[in-house]
């Protein structure tokens, strides 16, 4: 059935609107906040680390109850209030430096608060995505999302770098705070009508108004709603290998990440404000990515793209631990492009999946529990970056980290991906269920699909999209 284009769609133009202004924001952040501590209080190498670390420890402590309680909110309203909270913590950084005042335990307490919202936040959005588009429109849409977050990645630290010339790392951060004022008005023109938070359930579990008060008077507990959203990815034979790949990438790439401000400004001498050009240069593979990810899932395939991102199209991603000062600096965007671009493909290929197999009801619980797992090890990471570069330098640890994220892509290669081209189509939309089950329709290929749906987890509703996120650019999570 031909749907509308996403171009004409003022619902989601609203959304991608809003937040790619945003993202920008978030990007001179990315650059400014370590520059901030660096620059103008003079961070170690460890404590750099601690602060990445701190930015994400929310994703370990509290993803799994975000999912729950987004399920049982409206997320438009709850991203809302996200928004609105994380303008006034990041606008107190520059407020702070210009009173005089403003402390390296400030920054830790404005990057794990922030880190708060951005949990809550992060998985309303990829829950409200499917409300507001087909889902036959949500690979567009989320390549879209994924182009101009990576084209946030471009030009904000650009931008940020000269804002750090003008106004200092701390005052850059006002733009990022000004930035959540634009996404807020951008979420409150959006007119689709959010479906209340038990209407999946009534639809599909209840018939008449005396079923929902029974279904409402015993409403499982939180920790049963926790547990059956990780159990779906869990019991996912395909999304179970994607999230160990995407953890295990993002624990590595993020002891790189923790250290890329450090290397750039100390051991390759390049001044505050050419690290934002360096890192903008590297972020234009992410940009191709978000565009291309499409055409090259058509030409490798839907299933095989998955594995192929992260050991093929990464590979140029080593010559970044390559540079040098002098015009072997180079080598640093270079190989970041890299990074980023097999980065967004890798994520629009598997986002999509996973909001298309989900059923509607179990949207927030299941992207916590995969961003529980695959960002629950960003935090690690930023302490073992410091950690590690303080002991090994920095530059091994630079090597360590694009070697590890590398490897990480071995765990969907030897998974039911590697023996497929694409992702069959048709597949069960329902959480995986104890006990004896009703026999999913037979696939067009029916071997395939009895390999992907071990153990009664769905296998697919599109084509090789799904699974968990890593991180881009400058090297901060997904955000928005």
């Amino acid at each position: 059935m031909a749907t509308r284009s996403l171009w004409r769609h003022r619902d989601f133009l609203l959304l991608w609107g809003g937040q790619t202004v945003s993202e920008m924001g978030s990007a001179i952040t990315q650059l400014a906040l370590p520059l901030t501590a660096v620059v103008l209080l003079g961070a170690s190498t460890l404590q750099v680390g601690l602060l990445t670390a701190a930015a994400t420890a929310a994703f370990a402590l509290i993803a799994l109850p975000a999912g729950a309680l987004v399920d049982r909110h409206a997320k438009r309203r709850l991203m809302i209030w996200c928004d609105a909270a994380r303008l006034v913590i990041i606008g107190s950084v520059p407020v702070a430096a210009g009173l005089g005042v403003l402390t390296l335990a400030q920054l830790y307490v404005v990057a794990a608060t922030a880190g708060v919202c951005t949990v809550f936040f992060d998985v309303a959005y990829q829950s409200l995505l499917p409300v507001l588009v087909d889902k036959q429109d949500l690979v567009d849409g989320n390549g879209k999302l994924g182009a101009t977050q990576s084209f946030a990645q471009v030009t904000g630290p650009g931008i940020g770098g000269g804002l750090v010339g003008l106004v200092g790392a701390a005052g850059a951060m006002t733009a990022d705070a000004i930035s959540y004022g634009v996404s807020v008005v951008s979420l409150l023109a959006i007119r689709a009508r959010e479906p209340a938070p038990q209407d999946h359930e009534d639809h599909e579990d209840h018939q008449d108004h005396q079923d929902h008060r029974d279904h409402h008077r015993h409403r499982p507990g939180l920790r049963a709603e926790i547990a059956e959203g990780l159990s779906f990815v869990l019991r996912h034979p395909i999304l179970r290998k994607i999230v160990a790949a995407t953890g295990t990438a993002n624990l590595f790439l993020t002891m790189a990440i923790a250290l890329e401000i450090v290397f750039l400004v100390r051991v390759l001498h390049v001044r505050p404000a050419g690290t934002g050009l360096l890192v903008a240069a590297g972020s234009l593979g992410g940009v191709a990515g978000g565009v291309l990810s499409g055409r090259l899932a058509r030409a490798i395939g839907s299933a095989r793209i998955i594995w192929f991102s992260l050991l093929v199209l990464s590979l140029p991603s080593f010559l970044a631990p390559l540079a040098e000062p002098g015009w072997r600096v180079a080598a640093f965007p270079v190989g970041l492009a890299a990074s980023t671009f097999s980065g967004v493909v890798y994520n629009v290929a598997q986002v999509s999946y996973r909001q298309a197999i989900c059923p509607p009801r179990l949207l927030g619980r299941m992207n916590a529990a995969v961003r529980w797992v695959v960002w629950g090890t960003i935090p690690l990471g930023g302490i073992l970056g410091g950690v590690f570069g303080t002991v090994l330098g920095v530059r091994p640890t630079l090597w360590l980290g694009f070697a590890g994220c590398w490897a990480a892509g071995f765990w969907v290669f030897f998974s039911p991906l590697r023996r497929l081209r694409d992702v069959p189509q048709e597949g069960p939309q329902a959480a995986p269920q104890e006990g004896p089950q009703e026999a999913p329709r037979e696939a067009p290929q029916s071997a395939t699909a009895e390999e992907l749906e071990v153990d009664g987890a769905p296998g697919g509703g599109l084509p090789g999209q799904g699974g968990g996120e890593l991180p881009h650019g400058t090297g901060a999570p997904l955000g928005h």
